[in-house]
């Protein structure tokens, strides 16, 4: 994933006037959208988290509004709304509204950039994990994910979604080997967002081959 880090100058949030808001170009706010996601993944308590992820949504939707054709701005605001439904633990669906909200703005993203990587390793995850009643598809997710693999080696997410799908098909030889090389390249990147996470995973799926042994 993108980082960019900036200081935001001046008043950005939505209760500024709308002359200002005028005045932030689309890419300053896709910027700052992105940064406030990785912000809160890093964040280490649930209130600076969903601060983080609120501000960062703001910060989409304006960039959405100025420019509807911008790709990186409907990814931005998906990124937030995506992980402040993720917000205590795995992806929650509770509120239907919010779900369907999030994947239209991932499907407007591969609309308009049917190459998107980021885009694309998301809704492979989304189709390994949600029901088929919700639009899950297995087969699909996984060929999705090895597409983002096969163009971006170094992808840490596409890895850690697709262990988790071998694993689940007892095929836990190879799950291991992705979450390890997942948790090694999360490492060589200094990825403070997804280190852990593919820790976890790989602990996870360590217990869960000893359990077939």
């Amino acid at each position: 994933m993108k980082r960019t880090f900036l200081v935001l100058l001046g008043c950005v949030s939505l209760a500024c006037p709308s002359v200002i808001l005028a005045q932030q170009s689309p890419q300053l706010l896709i910027h700052g959208a992105m940064t406030e996601c990785y912000a809160g993944r890093i964040a280490q308590d649930r209130a600076s988290r969903a601060g983080h992820f609120e501000k960062g949504q703001a910060l989409g939707e304006q960039a959405v509004a100025l420019d509807g054709q911008s790709a990186e701005a409907h990814f931005a605001l998906f990124c937030n709304l995506g992980e402040l439904m993720r917000i205590d633990g795995e992806l929650s669906i509770t509120s239907i509204l919010g779900f369907r909200r999030m994947t239209k703005e991932l499907d407007r993203t591969l609309e308009l950039a049917p190459d998107h990587l980021d885009a694309l390793s998301a809704k492979g995850t989304f189709l390994l994990r949600l029901p088929f009643l919700l639009g899950g598809d297995r087969e699909k997710g996984e060929k999705l994910l090895r597409y983002v693999l096969l163009k971006s080696p170094q992808s840490v997410n596409a890895r850690l979604s697709l262990a988790l799908s071998y694993c689940a098909d007892g095929h836990h030889r190879e799950a291991l080997a992705l979450a390890s090389e997942a948790l090694n390249l999360a490492q060589a990147q200094r990825l403070d967002d997804f280190a852990p996470e593919a820790a976890k995973v790989l602990a996870q799926l360590r217990a869960n081959a000893a359990k077939a042994n």
